[in-house]
């Protein structure tokens, strides 16, 4: 996610993380239906052990009222990874109407915020699985939850980041297990539907028209973007004849043009930092919505109509915010977290490229803003723990684990290893890690792994201390800096968080 200054695997996973979980899966089939999780540190209860999803079709019909529930079909083709008797499936806010497995019924209960369905027959470890849900899809906000579906003021979208797309839809609502995506949006005459991936055909029948589009690469489900609404899409080409799409509300086309015409340049400038852009297409999906926050979601990241048009943002801002988002097509998309403890690398180098645009494009120096972050970092470390292991959010706040000691408290330590490394070695480490990692997962321990073996020496004791001590390193290269105590700092977070807002 961005931070806005407004209210602000691989596909086979042998991890320690599934492998420590998937003994739970073997439940006999007569004990009581419970919720599962794969032992995620900041969120237990999410995902599930025991199978790998290949894919979800997705198919959503629309009303045209945004406070109805959709009627839905959610298909998920799957391998098992464990014997099971049952699979938990993450779904929280949608009424079931029946479940089936391998085109069998199957029984189904709800455990927390669990779909646990029990097949007429146990599967075997290493076999191909359908599992078709029929259900509803409901709009409206779940009380004490945020995320999920976010209601435009003609339609809606999406916006799943952490732990919400099993707020819209049942799934394995967890980053290691990425997938294949097909969205089916069937909506009256006069709406538009876009979804991530590029578009596969249009189908009119009567009053209603049905959207189909595809993920050319896997995705994580907190990553989904589905726009119904009164919308035009703009096309454009980027570097390399990339498809550029952009989805805005209809009478706004002419007053963002001037925004959404800078993508392509910024593509490029991304390109020339870390390499080729990895995905199929890219956008900007502008709602007329307040959400306070940005987000990247795969292919089409999610904007507030009023970050562009709001005159108390100045142009090389809202230009960083943009990059923001897009850098993260390479850090959290393409190369997704193992773990949501792991998301330092996603948001510390969407804010690291955030900074170094601004320093290059606005002459807004790197190493005024690092120096600032360092005097503040001691209190981001005390209120929201280190940037590799932050503390849980509270109950009812689960975007709480965005706090500032992921952002520029995270780009503050890549700052420090490019004083440790060197810039050279630094930037063919930034090149190396999204072409080693391309269209998997990755941890901390990956990246540390890499960096040393590019410095041609073992950085554990200087990540560990970045990325794990709960004070500050001495910053190589500026023995002069200083860190305020916690307490001077935790008043300067709330200036932190005006821009480090991905959520």
């Amino acid at each position: 996610m961005p931070r806005t200054p407004r209210t602000k695997t691989t596909r086979r996973l042998k991890t320690a993380l599934l492998a420590s979980s998937v003994s739970v899966c073997l439940v006999a089939a007569n004990a009581p239906a419970a919720p599962l999780g794969v032992g995620d540190l900041l969120f237990p209860n999410l995902g599930n052990p025991g199978y790998d999803v290949a894919s979800y079709d997705l198919s959503l019909t629309y009303s045209g009222r945004n406070d109805k529930p959709l009627q839905a079909v959610t298909t998920i083709d799957a391998w098992t990874t464990a014997a099971l008797d049952r699979l938990n499936l993450d779904f929280a806010h949608g009424t079931v109407s029946s479940v089936e497995v391998d085109g069998r019924p199957a029984s189904f209960a709800k455990a927390g915020e669990d779909l646990v369905v029990t097949p007429q027959r146990p599967l075997a470890p290493g076999s191909w699985t359908r599992i078709t849900v029929r259900h509803t899809s409901d709009p409206r906000p779940v009380q004490g939850r945020d995320g999920g579906w976010v209601r435009t003021t003609d339609g809606l979208a999406m916006a799943n980041q952490a732990d919400a797309a099993h707020l819209v839809f049942p799934c394995n609502d967890h980053p290691s297990d990425k997938a294949m995506f097909t969205f089916r949006v069937t909506a009256p005459n006069g709406y538009t539907a876009v979804a991530n991936g590029l578009p596969t055909t249009v189908d009119r029948a009567g009053g209603s028209t049905t959207w189909t589009y595809r993920t050319q690469h896997p995705m994580a489900t907190e990553l989904a973007q589905v726009s119904i609404g009164r919308s035009s899409v703009l096309h454009r080409d980027g570097p390399h004849g990339l498809p550029v799409r952009d989805v805005v509300p209809s009478k706004d086309r002419a007053i963002l043009e001037p925004w959404l015409k800078k993508t392509p340049d910024q593509i490029a400038w991304m390109e020339s930092k870390v390499g080729r852009y990895p995905f199929e297409t890219y956008g900007l999906l502008t709602a007329r919505a307040a959400t306070g926050f940005e987000l990247e979601t795969q292919t089409l990241s999610l904007f507030e109509r009023d970050l562009f048009t709001d005159p108390a943002y100045p142009a090389w801002y809202v230009e960083s915010i943009m990059v923001h988002e897009l850098s993260h097509q390479w850090f959290g998309d393409s190369v997704s977290p193992r773990t949501w403890s792991d998301v330092w690398l996603n948001e510390g180098h969407a804010t690291w490229y955030e900074a170094l645009y601004a320093e290059e494009k606005a002459h807004k120096p790197m190493e005024a803003r690092m120096k600032a972050a360092y005097a503040a970092s001691d209190g981001w470390r005390a209120a929201g723990g280190p940037p590799a292991a932050p503390k849980p959010p509270q109950p009812g706040q689960k975007i709480g684990i965005f706090r500032a000691n992921i952002y520029d408290g995270a780009a503050l330590a890549l700052y420090a290893l490019r004083q440790e490394i060197g810039r050279p070695a630094f930037e063919r480490l930034e090149r190396a890690w999204v072409q080693n990692h391309r269209d998997r997962t990755a941890t901390t321990a990956d990246f540390v792994h890499l960096a040393s073996g590019i410095a041609g020496r073992d950085l554990r004791g200087f990540f560990d201390a970045w990325l794990y001590g709960t004070k500050t390193p001495p910053m190589p290269g500026h023995p002069d800096w200083k860190s305020a105590a916690p307490q001077k700092a935790a008043a300067s977070q709330k200036t932190a968080d005006r821009k480090t807002a991905d959520k």
